[in-house]
């Protein structure tokens, strides 16, 4: 009996084929934990129904339940109540320990099997959900009542990993979440090694890429909420500075129509190019490596995963200080910072450009400091679900 395999149920509220940071990351969970446990991810069907087919191609059980469309977005709200096969699925199934990704439909029937069970239920903090709800309701009234709910999901948990110390601050002080807090960075699974000069040339030569240009890269979804369009002003500074670049967006998104206008706004069609969705990690390792830059003046992310998997492959960021996805950063000694405007933020891009002793040494410690290994957190990640269930035993 003790060499019987760890069962661990995950819950997520989206899943592939829509690709965002939480999927990623319940997928490098699911996938690393799969070789030592029994793991079943339960997640909403994607916009068309998905093919049993596609998921066959993972390392561990999925289970779906039907879902709805949610107008004027790519996201569809999961309402596994109404699907009678997935909660049978549910109610015969023999779990150790539960995940809960998220604090909606899905994750609340997780921490429900979990209560019935009498077995532990973590969950990871993966949003800054205020903001969320009041882009959505444009009312601090019912964006704080909407939040009330979700915390008191996460109050019912054993315990929530926020992914940066920053991330425990706004759910400690400013969402009053009371439950045991452990901080679980992300990390990336994009490998450490050396682009050939064959595939600098490919990536050159389909990104058009000139000699002597400088390389700035953006990763994630097209959305204003991750200060896309003011990349976009800092850039124009950047380009009447006689600083010869390509700046590449990779990812696809709601104001992809509003970039496409701003570049067009700004004369930088030229120097701006979208890539769309790049599903192809070794093409995204290399875009990585070759990029001189990588641009994410978000403050909505938290600790993005497309910020450690630049630092893998050298490339420093440049960050917006203050925000909660730079808290782990130090600045001007593994990461680089400006103001929330947009001037500063071009006068920060043209010092690392012009500046080869800054950038070098800050380069050199994003590799050093940031960069992390899912194989590495997912042994941490199993010694919290042992110590979580071998407690839960002797109580």
């Amino acid at each position: 009996m003790e060499n019987k395999k760890l069962r661990v149920a995950m819950f997520v509220d989206t899943f592939y084929p829509m690709i965002d940071g939480v999927i990623m990351v319940v997928d490098n969970y699911a996938k690393r934990l799969s070789k030592i446990a029994d793991v079943t991810v339960f997640c909403p069907y994607a916009r068309t129904k998905t093919d049993e087919e596609y998921d066959k191609k993972f390392d561990y059980k999925i289970v779906r339940c039907q879902s709805i469309k949610v107008p004027h977005t790519d996201y569809c709200l999961a309402v596994p109540n109404l699907d009678k096969k997935f909660k049978k699925y549910l109610k015969n199934s023999k779990f150790d320990i539960v995940h809960i990704h998220s604090p909606f439909s899905i994750g609340k029937m997780g921490i429900k099997y979990a209560k019935k069970h009498s077995i532990p239920v973590i969950a990871t903090l993966h949003s800054q959900y205020k903001k969320d709800f009041l882009r959505e309701t444009h009312s601090k009234t019912l964006a704080n009542l909407m939040l009330k709910k979700i915390i008191k999901v996460f109050n019912q948990c054993d315990e929530c990993w926020p992914v940066n110390q920053e991330l425990e601050r706004v759910y400690k002080e400013e969402y009053k979440l009371t439950t045991n807090f452990k901080i679980q960075r992300n990390a990336t699974d994009i490998k450490i090694c050396e682009t050939s000069i064959d595939d600098i040339e490919r990536i050159d030569k389909k990104y058009g890429i000139q000699k002597g240009d400088k390389v700035f890269l953006f990763v994630g979804r097209l959305t204003n909420l991750k200060n896309i369009l003011f990349i976009v002003d800092a850039l124009k500074i950047v380009k009447e500075s006689n600083i010869k670049f390509k700046m590449l967006y990779v990812g696809t998104g709601p104001d992809e129509d509003k970039l496409i206008d701003k570049i067009k706004k700004n004369n930088l069609q030229e120097d701006i190019i979208l890539c769309g969705r790049i599903e192809d990690r070794e093409e995204m390792r290399q875009l990585y490596e070759r990029a001189d830059l990588f641009l994410f003046p978000s403050m909505y992310d938290t600790n993005s995963l497309v910020q450690i998997e630049a630092a893998s492959q050298k490339t420093p960021t440049v960050f917006i200080r203050g925000s909660v996805t730079s808290s782990t950063v130090t600045e001007d000694v593994n990461g680089f910072m400006s103001k929330e405007d947009y001037v500063d933020y071009a006068k920060k891009i043209i010092e690392c450009m012009t500046n080869d002793e800054y950038y070098n040494k800050v380069k050199e410690g994003a590799f050093r400091d940031l960069y992390v290994s899912w194989d590495n957190v997912i042994v941490d990640v199993y010694q919290d679900y042992l110590v979580h269930t071998k407690n839960d035993k002797m109580e």
